[in-house]
């Protein structure tokens, strides 16, 4: 299904438009947006979903079929050039960003994948990363490389499984014809023909040393992955640089010019440049990430150490940690349970009683992320009496968005010894007013919303505007110019302190059920 999306005016100017277009590619669409090279404002959008591309053959499984993200991603462009009535030669700099993690394996000779995308909250490897831990004596025996913990949330646990389970995978790894990338270092293939990846998304595979931003022949073998395995590896590269030209499709002729993880590219957007800035995306899953400096800083709170950006052979890094379930959740309740028809309706409902009268909501679908790393953990409805209807249990599911990010919250300001002042938010579920108020009210700080929630896309231009030249410094590139809207913390701290105590009965609750089932 092809979607529009209105975007505010454009001032025009007496002037030839140039643009800077930014491939934005998730988990569940892909869409392309043109904005103006010299302001930064968005002309043109064009979004394609995915939903029917993804299936769940198994419980716990999520994966998509490969040719559809490339089939939706020239749709989008194409869609987004028409509503600009622009041509590819009035681009002057490609930027990819993209669903991270999320992993393909393909032939390099015929191009064809050899199995769908293993999606980044997939967890069916969840045996792979129990055996590896066993193996190496624990869940962290490689963060002092990586930075991250062995969990199947990462693309080297997933390759593994896919090099244990596929024949053809096995067979091409033999013949020396195998190709394994994210998301990006497949668009990238068949958009240029190279085989690269940016430091960002090479830092989500658990094979890439954190500080060199290289490939690590340890790690590689730690994983169980046979030596071979480095000739099937994507070189790294920078974020911002001329990456290849694109030889097909709607953008012909154009310059990748920059590359950026999904939520690196977000931080990139809110122009979190200075040490300490930090900003949470709600989207599929929620991420909150600050800018820890230029160098790797170690976690002692289950937090993931993780690279920012490298622009122009300057490494910046991030401190990170990933909710798994935020629009999952929502769209559970919509969609799965039917209690509302749209996701608006679902904050219109949990804005129509005060609390959830005791009702918590743990989003553990596949697990919990940081700072827990529970694998068996499953999600969990909790607290309920013959009092509670489908408003309460609405406001415990967004509230439930709001208490796991809070856990991440309290485990950066731990970390860093340091409790931002304001956190600045974006993605398509900050559009909800009632959850930014449970935000702020459940960290006690300050939420703070742009005007165009879209900042991953925004990032990715940013990086294609610094690696094409347009912005010749991190200083030049343009500032937001919206306004921005603020939502205060509004309850005691006593009240918050009762509440967190039994959310973490609630979450405590989830532990052990994937090895029940």
């Amino acid at each position: 299904m092809l979607v529009a999306r209105a975007l505010r005016p454009t001032t025009r100017r007496l002037r030839a438009l140039s643009y800077l277009a930014s491939i934005d590619q998730g988990t569940s669409s892909s869409r392309v947006i043109l904005y103006d090279a010299e302001t930064l404002e968005p002309v043109a959008s064009h979004q394609v979903e995915l939903q029917s591309a993804t299936s769940t053959p198994e419980p716990g499984w999520s994966q998509m079929d490969p040719a559809a993200i490339l089939k939706s991603v020239d749709q989008a462009a194409a869609g987004a050039l028409d509503k600009a009535n622009a041509s590819a030669k009035d681009v002057v700099g490609v930027g990819i960003t993209n669903q991270r993690e999320s992993t393909v394996c393909w032939d390099s000779r015929s191009g064809d994948a050899l199995y769908d995308c293993i999606l980044w909250h997939d967890a069916r490897t969840r045996d792979v990363s129990q055996s590896v831990q066993d193996k190496l004596g624990g869940i962290d025996a490689l963060r002092g490389v990586t930075g991250l913990p062995i969990s199947t949330y990462f693309s080297g646990v997933k390759l593994k499984w896919l090099l244990d389970e596929v024949p053809s995978i096995r067979n091409a790894l033999e013949q020396g014809s195998l190709r394994f990338g994210t998301v990006d270092t497949w668009l990238m293939h068949h958009l240029t023909g190279n085989h690269i990846t940016d430091f960002t998304n090479a830092s989500r595979t658990l094979m890439m040393d954190l500080a060199s931003g290289e490939w690590d022949a340890g790690c590689i073998d730690a994983l169980g992955l046979p030596p071979s395995m480095i000739t099937a590896l994507p070189e790294i590269r920078g974020c911002a640089e001329t990456l290849g030209v694109i030889d097909k499709g709607p953008l012909q002729g154009c310059a990748i010019t920059g590359v950026l993880g999904d939520q690196m590219a977000a931080t990139v957007g809110q122009r979190c440049f200075a040490v300490g800035d930090a900003k949470i995306t709600y989207g599929t899953g929620a991420f909150l990430l600050t800018n820890a400096g230029d160098s790797p800083v170690p976690s002692k709170h289950g937090l993931l150490s993780t690279a920012l950006y490298d622009f122009g052979g300057k490494k910046t890094y991030a401190l990170e940690g990933a909710v798994a379930c935020c629009a999952v959740g929502l769209n559970w309740f919509r969609d799965s349970l039917g209690m509302v028809a749209t996701a608006p309706e679902l904050s219109d409902l949990a804005s129509s009683v005060e609390s959830t009268e005791g009702a918590y909501f743990v989003s553990a679908f596949s697990g919990l992320l940081a700072p827990r790393w529970r694998d068996d953990a499953r999600a969990a409805l909790v607290g309920l009496t013959l009092a509670h209807d489908r408003r309460h249990v609405a406001r415990a599911v967004l509230e439930g968005v709001a208490l796991q990010c809070n856990d991440v919250i309290a485990a950066m300001a731990e970390d860093t010894a340091n409790e931002a002042a304001t956190l600045y938010v974006d993605g398509g579920v900050a559009q909800s007013d009632v959850l930014l108020q449970m935000q702020a009210d459940c960290a006690g700080i300050e939420v703070a919303r742009p005007s165009d929630v879209e900042t991953t896309a925004l990032g990715a231009a940013v990086a294609a505007g610094l690696g094409s030249g347009v912005f010749g410094s991190l200083e030049a590139v343009p500032i937001d110019t919206g306004g921005t809207t603020r939502f205060a913390p509004s309850i005691s701290s006593e009240a918050r302190a009762a509440k967190l105590e039994s959310w973490r009965a609630a979450v405590e609750a989830t532990y052990g059920w994937a090895d029940r089932v």
